[in-house]
């Protein structure tokens, strides 16, 4: 049964009052692929635009959408962050030019219930900062995948397949 749906099958909250207070951690990654017009002008590092530095504001972003979940996605939970920290790393450029930028949210909290939502979010974030800051150059950035890497705290621990902490 889905944890969000009552016994009559309606949308619920679910109730984390009984549980008890951990220290929670979830990483999530999105891998952004640039084409090669793009990637060309980020093999110097961060480049700005218009509206700022690339990279940099998509960090801040990420950190944002991570804080701002329970806004964004129905039944979540507001969870107070105790730290998130978003990271932008690039992979060496494909034979075609394009390049894979790899884009990590680390979530924490002490709470209730787990961060997996606000590592994805925050990742998820980040990777449509991207595409929007990097569409003047071109819109064929592509979001590749967005997914969870790892979660700590609280009765389950989750570690993806081939995914090094």
């Amino acid at each position: 049964m889905f944890t969000h749906l009552d016994s009559q099958g309606q949308p619920a909250m679910v109730n984390v009052g009984g549980k008890p207070v951990t220290h929670r951690t979830a990483r999530a990654e999105a891998v952004v692929k640039l084409p090669a017009v793009l990637a060309t002008l980020l093999r110097d590092g961060d480049i700005t635009t218009r509206k700022g530095p690339i990279f940099q504001t998509a960090i801040l972003a990420g950190i944002m959408g991570a804080k701002r979940t329970s806004d964004l996605i129905p039944l979540c939970h507001p969870l107070p962050l105790t730290d998130c920290k978003v990271t932008i790393t690039s992979r060496p450029a494909a034979a075609n030019g394009s390049m894979d930028i790899v884009i990590t949210c680390l979530a924490e909290t002490l709470g209730q219930t787990g961060v997996e939502m606000e590592a994805l979010t925050g990742a998820s974030v980040a990777a449509l900062t991207l595409y929007d800051m990097g569409k003047g150059v071109s819109h064929e950035i592509v979001i590749e995948s967005v997914r969870l890497l790892e979660k700590t705290g609280g009765k389950s621990h989750f570690l993806a397949p081939a995914a090094t902490p």
